[in-house]
């Protein structure tokens, strides 16, 4: 049986929603609707208005994956509505989903001007404030038949979906469905009017609620709500609900008035949609969805002066601008009226684990840039709630950038430890700190439900020593962001008895209360790695290396631009540089470059990747050809080095001729039929199986491979996680694993031993070489890739103590431990690395080196003879199967290296080596560097002109070894005087001018520190 306090629950909340929600619109006619269906791209808003339009029913079914339909409503407001507020009511079949994961619609004027969004839970439009009685309208649905890939409330939400592949679902054998099906049946399409003491009384009730489901079943002021909700609910009359509900109101205003605590906790709630750039819908898609968003929250804006709303990506208001104007309009105007934020000061929100340091950089460049010259809005915040981590670069990068605060959300997901603060100080790798939020709500779509307002307040972690926290509020990825409910909601909780406060503000509001009140937060050292989503490090590899290569192209395009410009006067490519920089940065993206998205959206990013590559590849061209000179009559060429280190006699960013070209090393046979590669300083052993048996330092006289074990060794691994399967990787892989130990070819070829496997339907193909005077070996694979739910690694066990493994990050590396003595260790079971990953003893190391691998694991075990192996391991190819079940399918080709006796310097320089090949040109000159630095540990990581065009040369270097540096900057030029700037090329104002002497500037750096010069050349 029941208790009372239960039976007027369940009464309350039955009453609700059978009765008292659809009373909000009660009395209603249907409307006239016609439909015109495309069944391809989006039509521009004017086409789609034209029509033709064929009259359709309520009840019609609409809608493919993926096309559009745009629907037409008219009508005429019925004479005995006069005085009324009239909506319409335009269900477009949502059902039950949740908003932002299926069908969505935008309203628009006759004359093309849009006026709000129609998503699941917000389908209403208002016609008339106060009806004349007798008036006709017009309006023009553009409605998108988005696919329901993800569903959140299947039991099984990851279920493989060709869905994902407009390609695949317009198939005929689509199994699916035949092509065409139509997806969604309009279900209401009504004008009604709005009875505003209803709908007022629903938002008492559900206020009330909410909070009396989050208050102590003991406590008085839950008691005191649910007397006062049950007096209510008797005055209602259920056959006249219209005309019982203001009573209903005067009964239930006593429990609304009752003020808060003086001690209550203290919610800033700020207004959001987090859209996903792409992920379950292509780019194109993204760009409507943004669109929508916006329109509705400045519709919004008009009848709610208090509301505050962010938007947190300047490339999607940049396509609002370019594509969007009318509604791009409609923000300007919101900004001046401080209602629209401008905030989170990046141009995406990207993958912070696999992005590079340039990258990054720019990431704040642009954001910020956009921000100033759009809006005069000098942004103060990271706003990056959706990554799968953020590395331990951020902090001082978000300073350089003028950044003062930190958002996060995601850490909420971790699934072994729970993150102990939600507001600190975060320090990264060279001491920067940066005052940080994580909201104890967590999560980024919140809707200021009873629920999420309980939530927040018993979650926060620094009770006591702070009361404040922050809930970004509204429904995300095309959901339409904030509904008129939450701001009523918002209004009632503003200071009520048994809730915290709640305040609609901004997060620079939210941020400056925060830090004055708790300016002595504990301090989080390091990276903040999630504990969840692991597999992004490695799903959709030919993602990945696109990026990796289009980022050390744009490096070389902007160092040989930026030396022809001054050494030649050659005209520098400011435009082109700066549109294949965005299409990379947007590539970045934290659904995009993990691998997470639909096939569609990595299908285009592949594309896009191609052509920036072509692209920088002919800037590169262009200037090489100019600085080499003119051809010698005997073919000499010019050999380009764009890495930040010396190497074979070409200097590091510069040029020299080369008659000869360094040399592999040729195979020779060894015993057992073992073949050899040996250079004088390391001696690498092949065996008939094509493994690496000893990879021995002659210099040092010692093995790097620990006894009895396998070098190169690919290892499959059954890859089945439990949920998420493109994004997680879960440690129970680890449990069965086939080592694939048979060979069907090893063979010397030349100067190469090469070695083929056919595994299943995969076919592996690897070449081993190595160069003369070189401590690397190369491993150049080429895979034909057919697995389903596996993953590949390839193990080296090194005979090494190392307690800590070294992994390159932007701009510097991170130490973390072997074993796994904590629940944090044990959760970094798979790790990320850049262009290195580094394992040492005092006095002795190895590295591995890739071209465009991220994800590692590192473990280490006690032989019987008490020495110790540490096995590191490269994660090379994955094969989930959702969302895109033909993920990584097909060949690939990457490249890995073996440093055998490397320091720390060492795996730097090869890590660059290994991503920026040298490149020979016609020609004869010697093409001194632009800019150089005489320390080995500091690394120049940009060179190019200033953005806006005065011809100053602008550098970006840093400490590369995790030392302090004194280094002087070379300018090859005659150099008038250099500045020290912030990212976006301004002088710091906490910086003097550095000294410029004959030899050039003397810099002073400590640990991993970035520094960005402006050269001014003399004249």
């Amino acid at each position: 049986m029941h208790d009372d306090r239960t039976l007027t629950e369940r009464r309350l909340a039955r009453v609700l929603d059978q009765r008292l929600r659809p009373a909000v619109h009660a009395r209603s006619v249907p409307l006239e609707v016609s439909a015109h269906h495309i069944p391809g791209e989006p039509l521009p808003v004017s086409e789609g208005i034209a029509g033709p339009y064929k009259p359709i029913d309520t009840g019609a079914h609409w809608g493919p994956a993926w096309s559009t339909s745009w629907f037409r409503i008219r009508g005429t407001i019925p004479a005995d509505w006069a005085g009324e507020r009239v909506e319409a009511v335009l269900d477009l079949g949502f059902g039950t989903t949740q908003p932002g994961f299926s069908a969505e619609g935008l309203v628009y004027r006759a004359d093309g001007t849009p006026v709000k969004a129609l998503n699941p839970r917000n389908s209403w439009l208002l016609i008339a404030e106060r009806a004349l009685g007798g008036e006709d309208f017009e309006f023009h649905i553009e409605a998108a038949a988005n696919p329901l890939i993800f569903d959140s409330a299947a039991g099984d939400p990851f279920v493989p979906t060709r869905a994902g592949d407009v390609a695949s679902w317009l198939r005929s054998d689509n199994p699916a469905g035949p092509v065409g099906e139509p997806l969604y049946r309009l279900t209401r399409m009504d004008l009604a009017v709005f009875d505003e003491t209803v709908w007022e009384l629903v938002q008492d009730l559900d206020v009330l609620s909410g909070l009396m489901h989050q208050l102590p079943e003991d406590s008085t002021r839950r008691s005191q709500i649910r007397t006062t909700v049950s007096r209510a609910l008797d005055a209602i009359d259920l056959q006249d609900i219209s005309g019982t509900a203001g009573e209903a109101r005067t009964l239930l205003s006593p429990a609304l008035s009752a003020p808060a605590h003086a001690s209550a906790h203290r919610i800033s709630a700020v207004g959001h949609a987090h859209i996903d750039t792409a992920w379950l819908w292509p780019v194109r898609e993204t760009v409507r969805k943004a669109a929508r968003t916006v329109s509705n929250v400045t519709a919004l804006m008009d009848d709610h002066p208090d509301f505050r709303f962010v938007m947190s990506q300047a490339q999607q208001l940049a396509w609002l601008k370019e594509l969007r104007p009318e509604v791009y309009a409609r923000v300007r105007q919101k900004v001046a009226t401080g209602q629209f934020l401008p905030t989170g000061s990046l141009w995406v929100e990207p993958d912070t684990n696999l992005s590079g340091g340039e990258s990054l950089v720019r990431q704040f460049v642009h954001g910020k840039r956009f921000y100033l010259e759009e809006f005069g809005v000098e942004t103060r915040d990271m706003w990056l709630p959706d990554t799968f981590g953020y590395n331990a670069a951020l902090p001082q990068l978000m300073k350089l950038a003028g950044i003062d605060w930190f958002l996060t959300q995601k850490i909420s997901w971790n699934t072994t430890n729970a993150f102990p603060h939600h507001t600190f100080w975060w320090e990264g790798i060279d001491g920067s700190r940066v005052f940080s939020h994580f909201p104890p709500v967590d999560s980024y779509n919140g809707d200021l439900s009873g629920a999420d307002i309980g939530h927040t307040e018993r979650n926060f972690r620094d009770k006591g020593a702070a009361n404040r926290s922050l809930v970004p509020f509204g429904y995300g990825d095309g959901g339409g962001g904030p509904t008129r409910e939450m701001l009523a909601r918002a209004d009632r909780l503003a200071d009520l008895e048994g809730s915290a406060k709640v305040e609609m503000e901004g997060p620079a509001d939210f941020f400056t209360k925060a830090q004055q009140e708790y300016a002595d937060a504990p301090v989080w050292v390091g990276e903040l790695y999630l504990e969840l989503h692991r597999g992004t490090l490695t799903s959709q590899l030919a993602t990945k290396q696109g990026n990796r290569r289009c980022e050390h192209l744009l490096r070389e395009a902007e160092l040989w631009s930026a030396t022809a410009a001054v050494r030649i006067g050659e005209p520098y490519p400011y435009a082109a540089l700066d549109r294949i920089w965005k299409t990379v940065l947007l590539h970045q993206f934290h659904d995009i470059l993990p691998g997470s998205s639909i096939a569609w959206v990595h299908r285009e990013t592949e594309e896009a990747h191609q052509e920036a590559a072509r692209e920088l590849n002919a800037i590169i061209d262009a200037a090489q050809r100019a600085l080499a000179g003119p051809p010698a009559t005997d073919g000499g060429e010019v050999i380009f080095n764009a890495a930040p280190h010396s190497r074979a006699g070409v200097p590091a960013l510069g040029a020299a001729p080369r008659n000869t070209a360094p040399r592999a090393t040729p195979v020779r046979a060894g015993r057992d039929g073992s073949l050899v590669l040996d250079n004088g300083l390391v001696r690498i052993t092949v065996d008939a199986r094509g493994l690496i048996t000893s990879a021995y330092d002659l210099t040092a006289g010692r093995e790097a491979l620990a006894p009895g074990t396998l070098g190169n060794l690919l290892q499959l691994h059954q890859d089945f996680p439990n949920q998420w399967d493109a994004w997680d990787v879960d440690a129970f892989y680890r449990n069965t694993v086939h080592d694939l130990t048979r060979a069907d070819e090893v063979s010397a070829d030349g100067d190469a031993i090469e070695v083929v496997r056919i595994v299943n339907r995969s076919r592996i193909r690897q070449r081993l070489s190595l160069g003369e005077g070189a401590r690397r070996l190369d491993i150049d694979t080429t895979v034909d890739w057919r697995e389903r739910e596996k993953i590949l690694k390839a193990a080296f066990p090194f005979d090494l103590r190392a307690g800590h493994s070294t992994g390159e990050i932007p701009f510097g590396h991170v130490q973390r431990p072997t074993h796994s003595n904590t629940s944090w260790d044990a959760a970094r079971f798979e790790i990320c690395a850049h262009r290195f990953l580094h394992l040492a003893e005092p006095g002795w190391g190895t590295a591995l080196v890739n071209d465009s691998t991220y994800g590692h694991d590192v473990t280490h075990d006690v032989r019987p003879d008490g020495g110790t192996t540490t096995t590191a391991r490269l994660s090379l190819l994955r094969a989930p199967l959702f969302p895109d079940p033909e993920a990584d399918q097909g060949e690939h080709r990457f490249r890995y290296g073996l440093v055998i006796g490397a320091d720390i310097g060492d795996a730097v320089r090869e890590g660059y080596g290994f991503n920026l090949a040298e490149r020979a040109v016609a020609g004869t000159a010697v093409v001194a560097p632009l800019v150089g630095v005489d320390h080995a540990g500091v690394v120049i990581e940009a060179v190019k002109l200033a953005d806006d065009g005065s011809g100053d040369v602008i550098v970006r270097l840093y400490e590369s070894l995790g030392g302090r540096a004194k280094a002087t900057l070379r300018a090859g030029f005659p150099l008038a005087s250099a500045t020290m700037t912030d990212l976006l090329e301004r002088p710091l104002a906490d910086e003097p001018e550095p000294a410029v002497t004959a030899d050039g500037v003397a810099l002073a750096l400590r640990p991993f520190q970035i520094v960005t010069v402006r050269l001014l050349p003399r004249d």
